[in-house]
């Protein structure tokens, strides 16, 4: 019966733990930087064609425009991304736009909503992107969840940068 007890109260323990996850963690912040042998407008142009995307992100499926402004900031892009055989729709919304400097994207897929926020900048003909991303959900055991996922992120966007870094020098 000691036995039972002591079993209960660790899980009740991890139960409340997790949960707590969710009240004090509000969003989960990180970030990935990646440095491209090129120069910055060559870069920011080529991250910013839509087409080119399918290359460096290989699970997106499609990209399709919903409402494109004239100066960028505001545009609204359906994307449906394959995830381990499960295709999931979401929402890219460009919030900011500065040429050969900064791009603002924000996501709305499903239970996560995500900022990503690139940076360029050129230092001797190399050109260096960092991304500062943070992530929150909708879903109150979502946000339980995101903290611990935050590794899981921020290796899969670096992947992504990588990906990107590899098709330009190429």
């Amino acid at each position: 019966m000691k036995t039972i007890k002591v079993i209960l109260i660790i899980i009740s323990t991890l139960v409340v733990a997790f949960l707590a996850t969710g009240l004090l963690v509000q969003q989960t912040n990180y970030s990935a930087t990646v440095s491209i042998d090129k120069p910055i407008d060559e870069v920011f142009s080529n991250f910013m064609q839509i087409d080119s995307v399918k290359n460096w992100i290989p699970d997106i499926k499609s990209v399709k425009p919903v409402n494109i402004n004239p100066g960028i900031t505001g545009s609204v892009y359906d994307v449906v991304v394959l995830n381990q055989g499960q295709e999931i729709a979401m929402t890219e919304k460009i919030m900011a736009y500065v040429l050969n400097e900064k791009v603002t994207l924000f996501y709305d897929a499903e239970n996560m909503l995500k900022k990503d926020d690139y940076l360029f900048s050129e230092e001797n003909g190399i050109t260096t992107i960092t991304l500062n991303a943070a992530c929150q959900s909708e879903s109150f055991i979502m946000a339980c969840m995101f903290p611990y996922f935050r590794g899981t992120f921020q290796a899969q966007d670096q992947s992504y940068l990588n990906n990107f870094k590899t098709f330009l020098e190429e």
